[in-house]
């Protein structure tokens, strides 16, 4: 484990600090106020709007839920090298974390990792994104949600406009639609019972920023959500909160500093309602015209045999939240207000059920985690093993108090297939993996293996379930993980043979093998694999599936931060191998990373004589003269200590004869328009008017001459072809007269960039800046990225 991860002690001392238990009764008081329900939908983990939803939430007691489109797989990754589904996992595991800080559910629309409801890459188009996520489907996964979520308003974080993210557009657009259809009976694609959204609503601001530019202003507001308060009894200022949920989503370098007076109100515009006395003036509260208060519900028409159970039961969650903080008094409110619930919900109307029964189970829950909170009881549990196979075990070490509670009991809740042997708890036999992927989450109803604890208070009996400090994983019972399990081979080297590691094989003992295409040999190479492939080698992609005594094995991405619960990744194990041809130069390469690519080894990988540059020598005068080449990784000028400061000495080396090639960087990665280059080069943004997304833009080569692109390999169409996500961002907007730009390109219909690849002969030296993604390009085993990234190395001298 290394040794910046926290323990499962630390992690516990964390959260206690995080929310001491009185700050979470107070919490957990408010959704006592209200039956109102409110959800936002978005594309990704952390569009959600937590300022907004952190006062409506925390202070207003209303009932919140986040819809999100995909897992954000095709994201960037500012905490590590995950991507593709292993970075989908992560951001699955930091949403859900995030959720938990503002007591919100959450529900997903694409529900395994080659789901069509992905991120694919950056889109402008909603027409365009919902041709890749499939109309039919996003509308059925949206129809599902709502109608299991039961939301009295509905609204988006983004506007359908243009110059804003087409994953955004298109789940407003979809938001549109859902107000008609989740309440049609007849709508084939669904079995749950219908359910009509009263409200829809959209932000009325701006989406600017650096990555996004509305082109339209936003709607006339007729609501705002006055947000710049502070909680009563944290005196954190609801943006701060926010952002101690915002801070979840490390990967996306989330969560800033709130200083006193930054906090903002939320400006909304009503789009649709559907119900009749509403009339959207400006101060008007969201719940108008809703039956958002459990009086209001005893108003409704046949609600007489049950109207005076849910007037009593408001008149005690008043009582218990005016009784705060004396928990005993709190405790006495709430369990009376409980029974009131519980006696509506057995003799509520046939009638009234569809719109009453969803509430109360909300208030139910509310009420259980109030009681649990102000007993002063308490249980936790703590795990000593993280990682089980079938058939493996961890100890549960449980820790209670009884508080004013009577027949505490706490029990392991499990997951299906687990098995409990007294404080012993573990995957069986016919267990299923752990779902890094899973569809929804509840802080309420944390996910199993959980705690089941239940005891009686004046004379009511109560659950709730509690989570495992750190819960247990679940991994498949057959599996092993290579290592690399992407690799190629360069027809242009003399090597032919690609070896892998071959590790965690369960069960013990199976006898792993590979299938090798014909022609090729298999031997085995310590606790691998190694694979030569013929002298003749045809260029192509080759997929080489692993098996596990003859039966298909599956790979385990392990996932583990401090900030988040362990979670893994399961898919089928295989080696995939491209064969490609890709004249290297001679030079001998230095490669300052910043931890968010692994272009070093892709560079070793084609035969390039690559070594890491490492702290010290960026702290040593001229321990970079050895290199003929330096390849400054994404990201490294905002990630790597030191980077920034030496930058004048790799530009004196640079002009002495040097290849400096900086890989593309965003303007918040302290990027100096006048000092980070050699000469003025300014990055552009927001990243949407930067950026070619199109993977399959035509490439003009502005300089077809140019040895960049003929030498050592020349660069053609077919370079081009099979590449994956987009062709670039952060495409540079201005550059000195030093540069010539080779490429062009564009998105259909936009103005052609000349950004993605300059180049500057400067001094004896040459700078090279490349916005287009070849990190990712390499990832994903694209052929013209290696050829191209072979010429971009090659020494000015050479004749480069």
């Amino acid at each position: 484990m290394p040794r910046d991860e926290e323990t499962p002690v630390e992690k516990r001392i964390r959260k206690q600090q995080m929310q001491p238990r009185i700050s979470a009764l107070w919490q957990a008081l408010q959704p006592l106020r209200t039956t109102l329900s409110f959800m936002n939908s978005g594309a990704h983990p952390d569009d959600e709007t937590s300022a907004m939803l952190a006062a409506l939430g925390l202070r207003d007691g209303v009932h919140l839920s986040y819809v999100c489109a995909n897992r954000g797989e095709g994201g960037q990754n500012d905490l590590g090298t995950e991507n593709g589904a292993t970075l989908g996992a992560l951001r699955t595991a930091e949403m859900e974390q995030a959720a938990e800080r503002l007591s919100m559910r959450l529900y997903w629309l694409s529900e395994t990792p080659d789901d069509t409801i992905s991120d694919f890459g950056f889109s402008k188009s909603g027409e365009e994104t919902l041709r890749h996520w499939g109309d039919a489907r996003t509308l059925k996964r949206m129809v599902d949600v709502v109608r299991r979520e039961r939301p009295d308003i509905l609204c988006p974080t983004f506007l359908d406009v243009p110059g804003q993210h087409g994953h955004h557009r298109a789940m407003t657009r979809i938001a549109q639609q859902i107000m008609s259809l989740s309440a049609k009976a007849d709508y084939p694609e669904s079995d749950l019972p219908p359910w009509q959204v009263k409200k829809l609503l959209l932000p009325a601001w701006g989406g600017g920023g650096d990555a996004y530019d509305d082109e339209v202003p936003p709607p006339m507001t007729t609501h705002v959500i006055n947000a710049k308060g502070r909680d009563p009894v944290t005196g954190w200022s609801y943006e701060q909160i926010a952002q101690q949920s915002r801070v979840f989503h490390k990967t996306q370098g989330m969560g800033r500093w709130i200083s006193p007076g930054d906090e903002r109100d939320w400006p909304l515009h009503l789009l649709d309602s559907r119900v009749s006395d509403q009339t959207g003036s400006e101060g008007e509260t969201l719940g108008a015209g809703i039956a958002a208060r459990l009086s209001e519900l005893a108003a409704l028409p046949g609600a007489e045999p049950i109207s005076q159970l849910l007037r009593d039961a408001e008149d005690c969650c008043g009582g218990a939240i005016a009784a705060f903080p004396e928990g005993k008094s709190v405790c006495d409110a709430a369990v009376k207000a409980l029974g009131f619930l519980r006696l509506c919900r057995d003799e509520c109307p046939d009638t009234l059920q569809d719109q009453i029964l969803h509430r109360i189970d909300r208030m139910e829950n509310s009420l259980s985690r109030v009681i649990w909170l102000a007993s002063g009881a308490e249980a936790s549990a703590i795990a000593d093993q993280t990682w089980l196979t079938p058939g493996e075990t961890a100890d549960l070490s449980i820790e209670t108090r009884e508080g004013r509670t009577g027949n505490l009991t706490v029990t392991p809740q499990l997951p299906g297939g687990w098995v409990c042997d007294g404080t012993r708890i573990g995957p069986g036999p016919d267990a299923m993996p752990h779902d890094g992927y899973r569809a929804s989450y509840d802080p309420l109803k944390p996910p199993t293996p959980a705690l089941r604890v239940s005891f009686d208070i004046l004379g009511t009996p109560v659950s709730v379930q509690l989570p495992i400090n750190n819960p247990p994983v679940a991994l498949p019972p057959r599996s092993a993980t290579l290592v690399p399990e992407g690799a190629i081979i360069n027809t242009a080297t003399l090597s032919r043979e690609i070896k892998t590691s071959l590790s965690g094989i369960t069960p013990a003992g199976a006898v792993a093998s590979l299938s090798p295409p014909e022609g090729w040999e298999i031997g085995v190479e310590g606790a691998g694999f190694a694979v030569a492939a013929p002298v003749d080698a045809t260029p192509g992609l080759y997929d080489l599936p692993l098996t596990l005594d003859n039966a298909p094995a599956r790979s385990v991405q392990r996932i583990s931060y401090a900030h988040i619960n362990a979670t893994a990744l399961t898919q089928e194990e295989n080696l995939k191998i491209r064969v490609l041809n890709a004249e290297i130069p001679s030079v001998r390469v230095g490669y300052i990373g910043g931890g968010n690519d692994n272009v070093d080894a892709w560079l070793s990988a084609m035969g390039v004589q690559v070594e890491q540059v490492s702290d010290g020598d960026l702290q040593v005068p001229g321990a970079l003269l050895r290199f003929d080449t330096i390849v400054i990784g994404i990201f490294a000028l905002g990630f790597r200590t030191g980077l920034q400061d030496i930058m004048p000495e790799l530009h004196a080396w640079m002009r002495d004869g040097g290849t400096l090639i900086t890989l593309y960087h965003r303007p918040r990665d302290n990027w100096d328009p006048d000092s980070s280059a050699p000469a003025h080069l300014e990055i552009g943004q927001p990243s949407l008017r930067w950026r070619v997304t199109d993977k399959n833009a035509a490439v003009k080569h502005l300089a077809p001459d140019h040895p960049l692109l003929n030498t050592p390999n020349k660069i053609t169409d077919d370079d081009w072809a099979d590449w994956h996500k987009e062709r670039g961002l952060y495409f540079a907007k201005s550059w000195g007269p030093e540069y010539t730009p080779l490429l062009e390109m564009s998105d259909p219909g936009e103005t052609p960039h000349q950004g993605a690849l300059l180049v500057g002969d400067i001094g004896d030296g040459r700078h090279i800046h490349c916005a287009l993604i070849l990190h990712h390009q390499m990832e994903q085993l694209t052929p013209g990225a290696f050829r191209l990234m072979a010429n971009l190395l090659a020494k000015r001298s050479d004749g480069a």
